[in-house]
């Protein structure tokens, strides 16, 4: 492979922009009439190139609330991918792109990439099991939910065997197979969430950080992973039990996603799917394992061993989804600043944030509408406050700047799954990918958390721009066993081998007691996240979004105007595939 690096000359040119990262210039104002806390505006002494500032000060609290505002108005119906909402949200964005001053980013002149989608709507699914002479009938949506994304009008699995197999997880390089070779073809397999959490053998109150990465959830721990197991190995129908630790949201989460309407982009892999994929709550698979004469916890227990075998259970399940379809053509809002290197104008750092939230579920009492106003319209707010912080700079910067509001990643990062295979712009050109997923609502932070910190350079290069705004530090994500890296659109560019970053807010708030950040998070979660009440709050502060936004601004142009592509880290699982798509790639 060809080491891409530039030429000396633009080296040099690297150190001298280094160099004048060290001038001192004035603390930016986030917002003239900001909310902000007495102590934060003197807290942080930035050090901003002079050239960047006013870029950065272009960034501000007020055009952050008033995109939030229209994004997540009751107006735009809660942004469903082929509803009201999804015109008036593309509409928005091209035109704040327009009234910006970007290119259009599709290379066809337009500002939208279509992205064609199948929605199917499960039309009164039924689901029961059969245990020694007992039917237990499960109640949609509220003990079980499950679609069939074969795309076709009728799913029906009849009398299948059950079998439980775990985590359902074959994982070679930890020496782990949850199905030793058991027939599973035409049958219905439950199947733990998350990881196996492997106690350490030296301290079994602790995980083994030597087995999937301790507490820390891998790839193997995340749903799409597990429906996919159930592919591989034939089953008729995949049920993960729901258990809300694990899997890092309640119940709620599930059924109210899982039970409308859902998407997926047509392939030929739908067809080789089991006919049915589903959740089952806790209490009812509790219910279902002791009719057949198990128990659950000690099922679990057996199931964190390397010598888990799966269990057939006395008992057979049948499931019955019909579904409603339909064909629809969603987009991605795309827009470019082009680099003002013609050398290196062809290669690309991508901002991603999706415009899309759950819509609108007429069957709900009271509030109807997912205003998604955290998730994500603040960070579609974000996205557009960077791309014309961009405009604001005396000179672009050398590469080309891409700016991609991916439509669907509610029902499984569609939009940036159909960029990531269909890119507009060569992946192998394309040196990173910067994600903004729910922006911080609550102040302004010490800190900055990067989920998967630590798996690529890119963490370096935003430390550097942490390090302009008196020292931030970046964190770990303090939720490593929620999978967040696997949960949104950077992760589909991650696949593909393209550097991702995915940072959220901090935890470390300025003006607050140990703790608090924590606890806001916990709070959204289990009141906010997915639900009605996703509303702009009277308490919103958004300085601390400005913040993080410039950050990301900063760290997007370093890229831009390094000396070198962003690497993956020894030990990840994506660098191979980044190595083989750049192989016989010509530098710049």
């Amino acid at each position: 492979m060809k080491k891409r690096t530039l030429s000396l000359a633009l080296l040099a040119a690297a150190f001298a922009f280094a160099a004048l990262a060290c001038q001192q210039v004035p603390v930016a104002n986030t917002n003239a009439n900001a909310n902000t806390n007495a102590n934060a505006q003197t807290a942080v002494n930035y050090t901003y190139p002079a050239d960047l500032k006013p870029a950065l000060d272009s960034i501000n609290t007020d055009d952050l609330m008033r995109h939030t505002k229209a994004l997540s108005s009751d107006e735009y119906e809660g942004r469903g991918p082929g509803t009201h909402g999804e015109e008036l949200s593309v509409a928005y964005i091209s035109d704040q792109f327009k009234r910006i001053g970007l290119k259009p980013g599709n290379p066809d002149g337009t500002y939208v990439q279509k992205v064609p989608l199948v929605g199917f709507t499960a039309q009164n699914p039924t689901a029961s099991f059969s245990v020694g002479g007992k039917k237990i009938d499960l109640k949609f949506p509220d003990d079980w939910v499950g679609v069939s994304r074969r795309l076709e009008p009728e799913a029906k699995v009849d009398n299948s065997d059950v079998v439980f197999v775990g985590y359902g997880v074959e994982a070679p390089e930890y020496g782990w197979d949850d199905f030793k070779g058991t027939d599973v073809k035409g049958k219905t397999i439950l199947m733990l969430v998350n990881d196996p959490p492997v106690p350490d053998p030296a301290d079994p109150t602790k995980l083994d950080d030597k087995m999937f990465k301790g507490r820390a959830m891998t790839y193997y721990g995340r749903w799409t992973y597990k429906y996919e197991q159930a592919m591989r190995h034939g089953a008729a129908a995949a049920i993960i039990i729901h258990e809300t630790g694990p899997a890092g949201y309640p119940y709620e989460v599930v059924s109210g996603s899982w039970g409308r309407e859902n998407f997926d982009i047509r392939t030929p892999e739908n067809a080789r799917r089991a006919a049915v994929e589903g959740w089952i709550t806790l209490e009812r698979a509790k219910e279902v394992l002791s009719a057949a004469g198990q128990d659950f916890d000690a099922l679990k227990k057996q199931a964190v061993s390397k010598d888990f075998k799966p269990v057939a259970l006395n008992a057979k399940a049948s499931f019955d989804i019909k579904n409603q379809l339909r064909e629809i053509q969603s987009q991605n809002v795309v827009a470019k600043i082009e680099g003002s290197d013609p050398k290196l104008k062809d290669e690309y750092v991508v901002y991603t944030a999706h415009w899309d939230h759950l819509g609108k579920d007429p069957s709900k009492q009271g509030d109807q509408i997912f205003n998604g106003a955290d998730d994500n319209a603040s960070g579609v707010a974000q996205l557009l406050e960077i791309a014309e912080a961009y405009t604001k700079l005396p000179t672009p910067p050398k590469r080309s700047i891409l700016f991609v509001s991916v439509t669907a990643e509610e029902k499984g990062l569609l939009g940036s799954k159909y960029y990531a295979a269909n890119p507009l712009y060569p992946l192998t050109k394309t040196l990173a990918d910067i994600n903004m997923d729910e922006a911080n609502q609550w102040g302004r932070t010490r800190d900055l958390t990067v989920v998967g910190l630590g798996n690529s350079s890119l963490d370096d290069v935003a430390q550097q721009a942490a390090n302009m705004q008196g020292g931030r530090v970046l964190q770990p994500d303090p939720e490593p066993e929620n999978g967040g890296f696997y949960r949104s659109d950077h992760f589909e560019f991650a696949k593909q081998g393209v550097p991702a970053l995915n940072p959220e807010a901090g935890i470390d708030y300025l003006g607050k007691p140990a703790g608090w950040g924590k606890q806001k998070r916990d709070d959204y979660t289990e009141h906010d996240y997915h639900k009605p009440s996703d509303e702009i709050k009277p308490g919103w502060d958004l300085s601390g979004a400005v913040e993080d936004a410039q950050l990301y601004m900063i760290t997007g142009y370093l890229v831009a105007q390094g000396d070198k592509y962003p690497e993956w880290k020894e030990g990840t699982e994506f660098k191979a595939k980044r190595e083989q798509s750049l192989k016989g790639a010509t530098g710049p």
